[in-house]
């Protein structure tokens, strides 16, 4: 698991100099599902996919809050479970 500065951190680095409307944010519990699911129902392009395993729910979206006020794509809510293991992905 990774602590929210230490995610925060690394969206930061992998965006780099891109503007933050490039990339979109989301929040899951089954990463392969939901990369699956941007691929081949969006017909999106995940290739600059990458995720990590919050700390928590909360700082979970609290990251996706946080990158989504900086100009990201994505939504908060969602139907998450505080006990299950929570994934922050950007692409």
């Amino acid at each position: 698991m990774a602590t929210k500065a230490s995610i925060i951190s690394a969206i930061n680095t992998k965006v780099g100099t891109m503007s933050p409307s490039a990339w979109r944010i989301g929040l899951t519990h089954d990463s392969a599902e939901r990369r699956q699911y941007w691929t081949q129902t969006e017909r999106q392009s995940t290739d600059a996919w990458s995720q990590w395993v919050a700390d928590s729910l909360s700082d979970a979206q609290d990251i996706e809050s946080y990158f989504i006020q900086k100009g990201m794509r994505g939504g908060t809510g969602g139907d998450l479970s505080a006990g299950k293991t929570v994934y922050v992905y950007i692409f």
